[in-house]
Order: C-alpha cells, then structure tokens, then sequence
C-alpha cells in the first residue's frame, strides 16, 4: 500500500468507520503559551481542588457540544481550556480536533487528575461472554470516509455569533467620513435591494477605480452610532448598521459635457455598483467600507493579563436594555489593550452598600462586588470589541465592570 496523500493528515476508527481530517483541518492556531501551559499540566495532572464539583468520571462527546461545555464540565474555570487540554495532551494534539463519538475519561491519582480519550467502544457492551445459542454471523469491513473539517467541537455555538463576523461595522470619525456613499440610483428608484444598479462615489480625494489592486466588494451601512465609554463619555468608535453587500462594476471618472449655451465642462462620472445582497433595502447616503478577508476563526478560551478591567459599553440592538446569555455585548476593550479574541472577562457586581444594624454606631457599609458571570471576547477592533456572554446570573447593563477572571 502506498503512502497516504498530503491532504489526509490523520486517521481514526470511530464506530468502524474510517475518518479523515483535510490538512486544513489541522491549521488552527495554537499559542506558544498555550502549548507551555499544556505541556505543563501533562506532566503535573490539574489538582482535584480545579475540578468541577459534579465532574463526570466518563463523557461521550456529542453532536452540538462546545469546547467550552465540555471544559465546564471537567473545570471550575472553564476559560483555562488548555489546562483540560493538557490532562490529555498525549491523545490530543490539538484542543480544536475533538469529535462526537470520542469518550473522555477522567482519572484521579496522587491528588491529581488526568484525562483520557477513549474510542467509545470498551464498555460499551454489557460483561459475560458469548451464548451458544447465538448464531454465528459473517460481518464483511466496510469503509465509510468522512471529512472531519466540520465535526470537531467548535468552542462557542457559531451560529450565534456569525453574524457578528461580518455584519456589524465599527469605524473610528475618520473611517466613517472617509467612507464611499451612494450618491445615485437608476430611474429615480427611492430603495435598492439585491439585483438593482446604483452609483457611488469615494469621500476622499482618491476615486474609486477599477484597479485589480484595489478592493471591488463592499459593505453597505447606515446610522453610525457612536459607542461612548460609560466612564469618560469619550467616543470609542461608532458602529454601524449593516444594510447589505455591493460589488464595483466599473470605476469612477470624469467626462466633458455640453451646457445649454453650447460650451463644455467637466463633469463627474460615479463609480457603478451592483447590489449583490440585502439584508435590508438600501438608499442614496448610505455608505461603502471594502469588504474584509474572510478568516477562518477559533477561540482557545484564556484570561487576558492580571489587572485588566473594562467596562459594557452597549448590548447589541438598541431596544435591548438588560443583556443574558448568549447576547452580544460591546466593551470598552480593544487591541490597543491588549485585548485578542479568546479572552475571557468576568462581570462583577457592586457590591450593596448597607448599614450595620448590628452595630449601635450604625455604619456604612460595602459589600465586597461579586462576580455575576462571564464573556468571552470573539471580535477586536482598536478600542472596542465584542464579546458573547457565556455564563450569567443576574442581567448585565451598561456599565457593568469587566475584570480579569482569578
């Protein structure tokens, strides 16, 4: 038998059945830190004092499980993924490639734990040997392949947050000034949607060319909403309503026409669009960004460095007034802080401030901010991000702190 080609970079018989991962499987990133950590645990185990209290001794991984489910499970800090990934890092080398049928096992040994991954078929079937009475029967293999690209475990359930990757558009007051706009429509229509031809034009010195080099798909967007910093009232950024999607079929340019009295001038020829998608009509004033490169992302769940602090900055959707799990939240947080998607944050709650009766003094008093839950950072941009809520107890609103989780 030959060698296996490139593109099959790893095999594994789950329930009988042959199963491949394409190599662009395998391309997730994982961070030296990361990796550090989990060699780190490999060789310590994680103490049983960092167990979950209900944590199973077995577990069958499931269709529609989540890394993080599953690390919540195992973990009372469910944000330390590689920690679980290290307690089976010699039958996982990659903590994004974990697949449903797989049966984690956890071990308990000289105050540590361990995990193992198991195929799912010991034990599986009830003890005692054959029956005689059983008739013999004649099984052929059979070969099933799979691609194992889009089963393995997601960390987050991406259909929440997939909008999220390509929809809402937050823009710095230069972005948002400096952004192309429709400026015309073909016979007078009032609203374009997919399928109608529009005209732009750039905001900038720079026309919109038809140049190879240059970007020829776009955002469309509207009501540029500022995004304050609840502390400072600064303007962090403003986010914008995304409309739809256009792509440039010829660029801008310039021409001579003939005025009434016979002489010519120069006159502008905008830039022509398609609109090639619609989440809503659009209209004359809305404005253009280039569409971004489409990434391929994952989310290794870990905390940003010790002393970070943050505040909510808006739940998405502006008749939202108290956000709860798995709602999308903006942070006064960015890449200019360090902040990367993965990282985990808690949400803390002021703590009351009550008179000691007990005392004839009648103090005041304030009781220590207790943490109300978490989120997990999933999209940068320069000063805000945004961020999933993945763990709450009571409402989060505006304002709300963000820490560091201990």
């Amino acid at each position: 038998m030959g060698k296996p080609t490139a593109t099959l970079v790893s095999l594994a018989l789950l329930g009988g059945s042959l199963v491949t991962a394409p190599a662009w499987a395998q391309n997730y990133p994982v961070t030296t830190q990361q990796r550090d950590q989990a060699a780190q645990v490999a060789q310590k185990g994680v103490p049983l004092t960092e167990l979950a209290a209900n944590a199973p001794e077995r577990y069958s991984v499931k269709a529609g499980d989540t890394l993080w489910a599953i690390s919540a499970l195992f973990l009372k800090s469910p944000w330390r993924w590689p920690d679980l990934w290290g307690m089976n890092l010699a039958d996982i080398k990659n903590p994004h490639l974990i697949y449903p049928g797989q049966v984690l096992a956890l071990e308990r040994k000289d105050g540590v734990a361990t995990l193992r991954v198991k195929d799912g078929s010991d034990g599986a079937a009830g003890g005692g040997g054959a029956s005689d009475d059983l008739a013999t029967v004649r099984v052929s293999p059979r070969t099933r392949v799979e691609s194992l690209g889009d089963a393995a475990l997601p960390t987050l359930k991406s259909h929440i947050i997939e909008a999220f990757l390509t929809e809402p558009v937050v823009v710095d007051e230069a972005g948002l000034k400096a952004a192309a706009r429709i400026v015309s429509t073909q016979e007078g229509r009032v609203l374009l949607t997919r399928g109608d031809r529009a005209y732009a034009r750039s905001s900038t010195d720079a026309p919109l060319l038809d140049d190879q080099r240059l970007p020829k798909q776009f955002r469309v967007f509207r009501n540029a909403t500022p995004l304050k910093d609840p502390t400072t009232g600064e303007i962090l950024g403003y986010e914008a309503q995304y409309v739809g999607k256009a792509t440039m079929m010829r660029g801008e340019g310039s021409t001579q026409v003939q005025e009434k009295d016979g002489k010519e001038s120069s006159a502008i020829v905008p830039a022509t669009i398609d609109i090639i998608a619609a989440k809503e009509e659009m209209r004359v004033g809305d404005r253009m960004l280039p569409e971004p490169a489409r990434e391929l992302r994952t989310y290794v769940p870990h905390a940003p460095k010790a002393g970070t602090q943050g505040r909510i900055v808006s739940v998405y959707g502006s008749a939202v007034v108290n956000a709860a799990q798995n709602q999308v939240v903006a942070i006064n947080l960015g890449q200019r802080d360090g902040i990367e998607a993965g990282h985990v944050l808690s949400i803390l709650k002021d703590g009351a401030r009550v008179v000691d009766k007990s005392d004839e003094a009648r103090p005041l008093m304030k009781l220590p901010d207790e943490r109300n839950g978490l989120l997990m950072v999933f999209r940068t941009f320069d000063r805000v991000s945004y961020a999933l809520i993945l763990e709450i107890i009571d409402g989060v609103r505006i304002g709300d702190r963000l820490a560091s989780p201990r």
